[in-house]
């Protein structure tokens, strides 16, 4: 099967950021060539008139201040789209809460270690506790995905999720990318959970392994070029899962679970959802519909997390 030009402009695309990553220096696709809004070929960034439909192409608006266009940090890390900037913002707005309330803490005399995040303070905003997610609140597992221990943790999970999310929300559409990072990301907590019932975990991270899974499970359906894409996302995993097995060595506490559940949820979602946007009404309304429902769901598990914020734990 030949690769769709939306996939296959996405994914040339990623493949100069991996590169880039690692001091690698190859003419960007994204710099010279864009996506016709009719046809979907790919065409020069210049062109006025779309050579494969014919259609009038409006010319692209230019960015000051970076070398290419809707990319920042020398190309690296790409502007994210809508719902990744709120998945965004909704992590460091989290983090800056735990990061205060720890300081009040340690003000407080209560022993808080140098750097990082209070585990108290985690458990008090959601992160996903065994026992508590035992005693019926479930929303853990929703609102531990925007819970960080440290600027190191968060950091990663960001990075990652700026060069992923715009990638996964324009091959699948904003909609059904909402509904993969929920999914995959509670999934990856319910492995977790049923993995290490005591423990205390918290991050974006399985969610993110959920965005790796679902380009992987969209692969396979595009031949041998999806192949070298698989091979090229493996090498994120391989890092994450060994960042995760040294984190677990000097006691970080990684959780490798969540990845775990994160990655295959990921890949049997991204190998099922049909990629591009719903094609007909009915379709249409079903993603939109399980849409609203993820954010109602990420909008009550954060109000229960602050009905419960000041009750004495355990």
């Amino acid at each position: 099967m030949n690769l769709p030009p939306q996939f296959w402009f996405k994914w040339q695309r990623f493949k100069t950021a991996l590169r880039g990553a690692f001091g690698s220096r190859e003419q960007s696709y994204e710099t010279s060539h864009r996506m016709c809004p009719h046809c979907r070929g790919l065409i020069e960034r210049n062109a006025s008139v779309c050579p494969l439909c014919g259609g009038s192409v409006k010319a692209p608006a230019s960015r000051a201040g970076t070398g290419t266009p809707g990319r920042v940090l020398g190309g690296l890390i790409p502007v994210p789209s809508t719902a990744t900037s709120a998945l965004v913002a909704a992590n460091i707005a989290l983090y800056g809460i735990s990061w205060y309330l720890t300081q009040a803490a340690a003000q407080s005399g209560a022993g808080v270690g140098s750097g990082g995040i209070d585990g108290v303070v985690l458990v008090r905003l959601g992160a996903k506790y065994g026992p508590l997610v035992f005693a019926g609140e479930w929303w853990r597992l929703v609102t531990a995905m925007f819970l960080h221990a440290g600027l190191l943790h968060i950091g990663m999970n960001l990075w990652c999720l700026f060069d992923l999310g715009p990638t996964v929300e324009s091959l699948f559409s904003t909609t059904k990318f909402i509904v993969i990072y929920l999914i995959t990301g509670i999934l990856g907590f319910v492995l977790s959970l049923f993995w290490s019932p005591f423990g205390l975990s918290i991050g974006a991270s399985g969610a993110v392994l959920g965005l790796i899974g679902a380009l992987m499970g969209a692969s396979f359906h595009h031949g041998s070029l999806g192949k070298d894409l698989r091979s090229q996302l493996w090498r994120w995993v391989i890092y994450i899962f060994a960042f995760g097995l040294i984190g677990g060595v000097f006691g970080m506490g990684t959780d490798n679970a969540a990845h775990l559940g994160g990655l295959l949820s990921g890949v049997a979602l991204g190998y099922f959802v049909p990629q591009g946007e719903p094609t007909t009404r009915s379709s249409e309304t079903l993603w939109n519909t399980l849409a609203v429902i993820s954010v109602i769901i990420i909008a009550a598990s954060f109000a229960l997390m602050a009905l419960q914020l000041n009750r004495p734990i355990g």
